[in-house]
């Protein structure tokens, strides 16, 4: 073999592992509520969460909006609602190549609404539910405070 064959074999065996977990991602379900708050990121860099205490390099500031201004925002940035009760909510954002399903849950909490958004498979996402959580933010308008 070649280099560009086996350069070839190595593009398709990594496209076709990335489909797979595309579609492993697309049979998951966001985690829900663990003891009334949204769960524990975990130990993989995936994750953001308002509650994310143990966690500094994880923790993104509660929403200081209500549900109903939260789930307008979700929406906007492309998330689909799959969950909606009146203090929790579920959506899912797929990416475009291999569509991979991200999860972003709300939780009403007083006078906030705690968010997290995390990958379903893979190790890191690059900051991209960061950058999720900060796009749901600037949605909601100047009224929040910065993201930390």
């Amino acid at each position: 073999m070649n280099l560009i064959e086996i350069l070839f074999w190595v593009v398709v065996i990594v496209s076709v592992t990335f489909f797979l977990l595309g579609l492993k991602s697309q049979k998951g379900k966001p985690k829900g509520l663990v003891d009334g708050q949204l769960a524990d990121c975990g130990a993989a860099p995936n994750c953001v969460s308002s509650e994310a205490d143990t966690q500094p390099e994880k923790v993104v500031p509660p929403l200081r909006c209500t549900m109903a201004e939260a789930k307008a925002a979700v929406q906007a940035t492309g998330g689909i609602i799959t969950t909606d009760s009146d203090d929790y909510v579920s959506a899912t954002y797929m990416s475009k190549l291999f569509k991979f399903v991200d999860d972003v849950e709300l939780r009403k909490d007083g006078d906030v609404v705690q968010i997290r958004s995390s990958s379903r498979v893979g190790y890191s996402d690059r900051g991209m539910n960061r950058k999720r959580v900060a796009a749901i933010r600037a949605q909601l308008g100047a009224n929040l405070p910065p993201e930390v």
